[in-house]
């Protein structure tokens, strides 16, 4: 023990400064995308999941957007801005010269009742784990999610919401639903990822539903194939009012 506790000493503080400083984002990063109009043609917008369309002035929905880097040069390129998380669905939706929309806070009473903590039970509803994955990655410690008073736990009687990840596939649906019911009020659901958004790559797919919001009131989407750990923090910080 005595040795453990040295070499702990000498390892130092190993969390990550974020929120109080900034994040350096790598430059291959796909993050918020720069949409330019004048590009868009029928040929360009034929994203095979719909995620770009050229009525209107042009627009691209994150919801639906695998930030597959395959878009024809020129209407699409990618920052490496990772805010991409909303508590609306229309605000997924990118349009050039239209006001940009982050993740807006609780109400008062929500965020008081879970500012200081916050639990989630998990649901993959068929998803490929990727989504899960970089979930995972927040818990590690140089993410430590836990600081913040966020936690996953086992059990949906011991959440405050739930965390959809996947598709939502036919045969996840009524453990989906069952997971929701059992957990107590008030509480909130988180949709994780492409597939829990819209579907992913899996939309309008025989055996899935297009994701959570066709069966329960989503409070948080947190856009990505999968999403970033920094778009997934920024998001949940968000909605808790830690971030100015």
């Amino acid at each position: 023990m005595f040795h453990a506790l040295i070499a702990r000493i000498k390892q130092g503080h190993r969390t990550m400064p974020y929120p109080k400083a900034p994040l350096r984002m790598p430059d291959r990063l796909r993050g918020y995308p720069d949409l330019k109009p004048e590009a868009l043609s029928g040929e360009s917008a034929a994203c095979p999941f719909g995620a770009l369309s050229t009525t209107d002035g042009g627009c691209l929905d994150l919801g639906k957007c695998l930030f597959c880097a395959e878009c024809p040069a020129g209407p699409v390129s990618f920052t490496t801005d990772y805010r991409l998380a909303v508590t609306k669905r229309e605000h997924l939706l990118v349009r050039p010269g239209v006001e940009r929309h982050f993740a807006a806070p609780l109400p008062p009473d929500l965020r008081k009742l879970f500012g200081r903590s916050l639990k989630f039970r998990e649901v993959s509803a068929g998803g490929c784990n990727a989504c899960e994955a970089d979930t995972n990655v927040l818990s590690t410690i140089g993410w430590d999610l836990g600081r913040f008073g966020i936690q996953f736990v086992a059990s949906p009687r011991h959440a405050d919401g739930l965390w959809v990840t996947g598709p939502v596939t036919e045969n996840m649906r009524l453990a989906l639903l069952q997971t929701y019911e059992a957990i107590p009020a008030p509480k909130i659901v988180v949709a994780c990822g492409a597939c829990a958004i819209n579907g992913g790559p899996f939309q309008d797919a025989e055996a899935v539903h297009n994701g959570v919001d066709g069966f329960l009131p989503v409070d948080l989407y947190i856009p990505g194939c999968p999403p970033h750990p920094a778009t997934i923090l920024d998001g949940l910080l968000r909605i808790l009012d830690k971030l100015r």
